[in-house]
């Protein structure tokens, strides 16, 4: 199986290299280059051809959620995972808008960057559990206004699924929920392929906000 292939984009030389070190270590994980703002980020996606980048938000000449922005319109098929120092509300919301897949504050363990990476890489969103909290949140918000009825799903699902489903609102991994239900982790993948196919969304993100849409969280 091929690499997956990471681009490194923040403005810290020593953050670049102590995450290189990191992921050198990890069979499967290939960093192909690096950039220190915005525009050396697009000028290296055409030649370097990454399936993954680590963006940071805050960086001189073209920050992260601009350049998000514009990968999202010239490189669609780039996944792109923020990692950055700081978890405000609006950045995240301007993050995740702008078409990032994944959101990780700069403390996370090395673990569950990886563990982002590679669900990156299949296209499955990743937010540390912080950030899926205000995510639910900010939409349980705007859901509380006066508005259209809340949408039903065609096909319910089991006592079982919802019970996955509250775990991942939550922002637990497949692993963290399968142990919390003792289940075994294929299982719970099992479980959550129907989920996402009754609430008719792509990815954990989308399935935690249709759900609290539909009212199931």
């Amino acid at each position: 199986m091929k690499p997956v292939r990471v681009l490194l984009v923040d403005d810290q030389s020593l953050f670049r290299e102590g995450l290189r070190t990191l992921l050198s270590i990890h069979p499967g994980l290939a960093v192909v280059g690096e950039a220190a703002n915005g525009e050396e980020t697009l000028a290296r996606v055409k030649t370097l051809q990454p399936h993954v980048i680590l963006m940071d938000l805050r960086m001189p000449v073209m920050g992260g959620v601009e350049t998000t922005r514009r990968l999202r319109a010239s490189h669609p098929e780039c996944r792109v995972i923020v990692l950055t120092t700081f978890d405000d509300d609006e950045e995240v919301f301007e993050a995740l808008r702008a078409g990032a897949i994944g959101y990780l504050l700069k403390d996370a363990p090395s673990e569950k960057l990886v563990e982002a990476i590679r669900a990156a890489a299949c296209g499955q969103s990743f937010l540390q559990p912080s950030i899926t909290a205000k995510v639910v949140a900010e939409f349980s918000r705007l859901s509380a206004a006066p508005g259209p009825r809340a949408p039903t799903l065609r096909e319910p699902l089991s006592e079982r699924e919802g019970e996955v489903l509250r775990q991942l609102a939550q922002g637990m991994s497949n692993k963290e929920i399968a142990a919390t239900l003792r289940l075994a982790e294929g299982t719970v993948k099992n479980h959550m392929s129907n989920i996402l196919g009754k609430l008719g969304v792509q990815d954990r993100t989308q399935a935690a906000l249709k759900a609290r849409e539909c009212g199931l969280i």
